[in-house]
């Protein structure tokens, strides 16, 4: 079993930066390769970004490559994902998802998922 808890949404002007965070409970954490996503209202979820169990491998939706950044801390159980120059569509609730089995595009491959936490970009 898989616990994962999101914060560090908020309400942040056009240009702006957030660090998401997502703690995860679980002895499996440090094996599992980790994603987020993001769901705007009335959208699909949508693919952000992803990484691997170690860290060395990393996956990034076009519309955010090179301005967010996943990361993770195995010590500390949590994946983080740094967002820059931020745009108002990037609103939407975000959610941290441990990786199951399949591609790390798609949300089927998650097997455990977070709560959310809304982020909001004003222009």
């Amino acid at each position: 079993q898989v616990q994962l808890v999101e914060s560090g949404g908020g309400l942040v002007q056009a240009g702006g930066s957030l660090r998401l965070s997502c703690a995860a409970s679980g002895r499996t954490f440090s094996s599992s390769a980790m994603g987020w996503f993001r769901q705007a209202p009335g959208k699909e979820p949508e693919f952000v970004a992803a990484i691997r169990g170690s860290g060395g491998s990393t996956y990034y939706a076009d519309s955010v490559k090179g301005r967010f950044t996943i990361s993770r801390d195995n010590a500390k159980n949590t994946v983080y994902l740094q967002m820059n120059s931020l745009k108002p569509e990037d609103t939407a609730v975000y959610s941290c998802a441990a990786h199951y089995s399949g591609s790390y595009y798609y949300p089927s491959a998650y097997g455990y998922w977070g709560q959310g936490t809304q982020v909001t970009v004003s222009s």
